[in-house]
């Protein structure tokens, strides 16, 4: 017991160094982990707690704790339950351990054991493999698949014989699974240890002396197992002998080790391959069964043995990715208890049972419409557990899209734009990314992208019309809408908003933009004041349409505007001369003009001629003329469009020698505006003869005042016949000269005596109509004295009859109605004037 005990505390002193020196190896072994260009490696012990510290993986990328919030690293992996072993602080970047290592449970009784994943950093996008160690520790003691082993050994068996025994199992790996076995002490036993090829090692019971079963019929043994770890573990296993009679030989395989190849995926109950063990004694001593020896539970699930024909055959699905090699033990036992024990290898093939899997790592949506050809869109992870030609995997994109994938390393894909993106042509994108092995037959599988591109404000924007047209009556109310401008901007959101201003204008004014206004988010145009068609009849403003990007992008439309005209504008009478306050109701400035016609004049002869005018356009400024009172309604009548008085009949004696035509002038608008104009004619053969029918015109004037005015205007007449009769005599000497343009004047025998001043403020050339017109000085004819006749002036007939642009003084206007012109001495000249046409 004494020494029992000092084993015991030897052993826990060397677990506890060995625990030590353990932990003290894995901390220098994360210490000398460093990162590389694409992988990074770790070695750890397995059964470390959670939290524990793997590496510094963000100073091993070459990152600083300022750069981790930004560039966002973590961890993925295409293989998804790896993923819950480990995780990565987002404030240190260090790597720490968050669920527990089992190196048996994660690689079984493989060599070696790692766990590889990607770490992924963000902005830019990149991709390192890290790989870590899983090393094994001493955390498995050595086990029997049995509490107990009965031996029977028949009393006769001599000196020096073998019994197998069965091998202990440890999970472990490497030195910490090498086997050394003990025997508890006896005489009667000993232990050796037989080393197979495969390098396991085979305890073997040996008998030191014979027998005797009538001296001792049992023995108990205990068998120890101990590992090569630190601390070492150990397992026992009792060992029972009966001691039988005559049962001396045991059963003997006929190979050491059995080899097999099966496919995967093989049916269950399908024959792996049959062992044979032979035993040269006889009836039930000779009787052989077989059985599994010490093998996993995971061997019992997949394969069955029959116990009587040595037949092992499959119990379950079999799969090379789970496990490409199996090997265990078979046992041999015979009637007398007689064990006989050999190996068993089976090599699970390949088949092409497994798609390609495709994990996306990592997907930057959206994307600027921007970005350069070559910009990494998305990273991918293409695996396929199958081996060989069945696990090489080729990717490609199926759909059309200015997409191309490239290879990375370590089964990792790049999805890169091949060209330019336009967010206006195609907002997304979506593709699949078909991977596909080259087993035979193929297999794929796929997966899709959805590619979202952001906009750029990259267009500027765009009328529906480069020129608008609006048409607006004049005399609109202040604020009335004129018309909509509509622009679109293909882009999206703040880019794609427009909003209106003016940015100037033309014609009528310098800033024909105050005319109108425009609202900034309809774009739609409003007049700020009433039009007036008489003084601007068309304008032009420029509208900007500008978008909310950065930088603002814009276009220019331009908005002309066509006043309508109303009829807002009475005609204007500018011949007769509106003389007395029967004309058009004005107070008269002078003397009312007079026509003589000879009383000798025929139907149709041209007593005078109606020139009014209107500012209006169109139908609005068209007039018609009226004859509405006339001391002989018979006797006159008036042209309908031309305005030309002229006799109906031919004129009689009968006649009155004074005759008053009251005239109206008509436009076409609706409602129609009118003028009147009033005609005085005397019916007589001369000047001289109707100089008495006009003096009666002042007969009942009694007054002081009309009497002197009459007696000057006889003075002025006489006056006016001694020139007269000067001139003719001085033009009877010109004779041979030819006839002065006066003389032609005079023959024309039509006299006025309005003045020859006329406004010139209308702009419609409605004159077009030519005729000889003469104009005579406005002066009252006094009854008893023939006032000399002044000289007329020269007046243009473009003047005259305002065919000249608007706001263009008359040469003779400055004199008012009744005033003598400007040069008294000026000859009497016939200029032509136009009258009003009609369509």
């Amino acid at each position: 017991m004494a020494v029992s005990q000092r084993q015991r505390e030897s052993e826990s002193r060397r677990r506890a160094g060995g625990r030590v020196l353990l932990v003290l190896g894995a901390l220098l072994l994360v210490l000398c982990c460093r990162a590389a260009a694409e992988r990074i490696r770790y070695a750890i012990p397995e059964e470390l707690g959670r939290g524990s510290l793997v590496g510094p993986l963000a100073r091993d990328l070459g990152l600083s704790p300022a750069e981790l919030p930004a560039r966002k690293l973590r961890v993925a992996s295409a293989a998804n339950r790896q993923l819950k072993y480990f995780t990565v602080s987002g404030e240190s970047g260090n790597l720490y351990v968050s669920e527990r290592l089992d190196r048996e449970e994660m690689c079984g009784e493989s060599a070696s054991c790692s766990v590889s994943f990607e770490a992924l950093v963000q902005n830019p996008l990149n991709v390192f493999h890290v790989e870590v160690d899983i090393q094994d520790i001493n955390d498995n003691a050595p086990t029997f698949s049995k509490a107990a082993l009965d031996l029977e050994i028949a009393e006769l068996t001599l000196a020096g014989a073998r019994f197998p025994l069965e091998m202990a199992r440890d999970a472990d790996v490497g030195s910490n699974s090498l086997l050394t076995y003990q025997l508890t002490s006896n005489p009667s036993f000993t232990l050796d240890i037989k080393e197979s090829p495969d390098g396991s090692k085979r305890p073997e019971l040996i008998l030191e002396r014979e027998l005797d079963r009538e001296r001792q019929s049992s023995f108990e043994l205990v068998l120890t197992a101990v590992d090569g770890g630190d601390p070492v573990r150990s397992g026992t296993v009792q060992i029972r002998v009966n001691v039988t009679d005559a049962n001396d030989n045991a059963p003997v395989f006929s190979k050491s080790l059995y080899e097999a190849k099966l496919r995967e995926n093989v049916p269950s109950g399908s024959l792996v391959l049959q062992v044979r063990a032979t035993d040269a004694d006889a009836g039930s001593n000779g009787r052989v069964s077989y059985s599994f020896g010490n093998v996993p539970d995971d061997v019992r699930a997949l394969f069955s043995v029959d116990s009587d024909s040595g037949e092992v055959r499959t119990a379950g699905p079999l799969d090379f990715e789970e496990k490409s090699k199996y090997r265990f033990g078979l046992e041999a036992r015979d009637g007398g208890g007689l064990t006989a024990h050999c190996e068993v290898q089976i090599d699970i093939i390949d088949e092409n049972d497994n798609a390609p899997e495709i994990t996306v790592l990592s997907v930057s949506s959206p994307v600027p419409e921007d970005a350069p050809a070559g910009t990494v869109v998305a990273l991918l992870n293409v695996n396929d557990p199958d081996s060989g030609e069945n696990g090489q995997v080729s990717c490609e994109l199926s759909g059309e899209a200015p997409l191309s994938i490239v290879t990375s390393s370590g089964g990792s894909y790049k999805v890169v734009t091949a060209s330019a993106l336009d967010r206006e042509e195609a907002s997304e994108h979506r593709v699949t990314v078909v991977a596909r092995d080259r087993g035979s037959p193929s297999l794929w599988s796929r997966a899709s992208l959805v590619l979202e591109v952001s906009d750029v404000n990259d267009n500027a924007p765009v009328f529906e019309e480069a020129a608008y047209s609006a048409y607006v009556a004049e005399n609109n109310a202040a604020g009335a809408a004129v018309v909509r401008v509509q622009a679109r901007d293909a882009d999206a959101g703040a880019n794609g908003r427009v909003s209106y201003w003016l940015a100037g204008g033309s014609a009528c004014a310098a800033g024909a933009a105050a005319y109108v206004s425009v609202e900034a988010r309809s774009g739609a145009v409003y007049a700020q004041r009433s039009f007036d068609y008489e003084q601007c009849r068309e304008f032009a403003v420029a509208v900007r349409a500008q978008d909310g990007g950065a930088p603002a992008r814009s276009s220019t439309a331009t908005v002309r505007v066509f006043v309508l005209d109303r009829n807002d504008n009475a005609p204007r009478v500018l011949w007769p001369a509106p003389g007395d306050a029967g004309a058009a109701g004005s107070v008269a400035s002078g003397p009312a003009p007079f026509e003589v016609v000879p009383r000798s004049a025929d139907a149709g002869y041209l007593v005078a001629k109606v020139v009014a005018v209107d500012a209006d356009a169109g139908r609005n400024a068209w007039l018609s003329y009226e004859l509405v009172q006339a001391s002989e309604p018979a006797l006159f009548r008036v042209g309908l469009h031309s305005g030309e008085v002229r006799t109906a009949r031919a004129v009689s004696e009968r006649d009155a020698a004074k005759q008053r035509l009251v005239a109206v002038v008509k436009d076409h608008g609706q409602p129609a505006l009118s003028a009147t104009a009033t005609l005085h004619v005397v019916l007589a053969e001369s000047l001289q003869e109707a100089l008495p029918e006009l003096s009666e015109r002042a007969a009942g004037a009694d007054s002081p005042a009309e009497l002197q005015f009459y007696l000057v205007l006889a003075l002025a007449l006489l006056s006016a016949l001694f020139l007269l009769s000067v001139a003719l005599a001085v033009l009877a000497r010109l004779r041979r000269a030819g006839p002065p343009a006066v003389l032609r004047c005079l023959g024309a025998q039509r006299f006025s005596v309005a003045g020859a001043a006329f406004p010139a403020d209308f702009c419609e050339g409605t004159l077009p109509y030519s005729y000889n017109l003469c104009v005579a000085p406005a002066r009252a004819v006094a009854e008893a004295a023939w006032p000399s006749p002044p000289p007329l002036p020269i007046v243009p007939a473009e003047d005259l009859l305002g065919a000249e642009a608007c706001g263009k003084p008359i040469p003779s206007s400055s004199a008012g109605a009744g005033e003598p012109p400007a040069d008294p001495d000026a000859p009497q000249v016939c200029k032509p004037a136009r009258s009003p046409s009609f369509p």
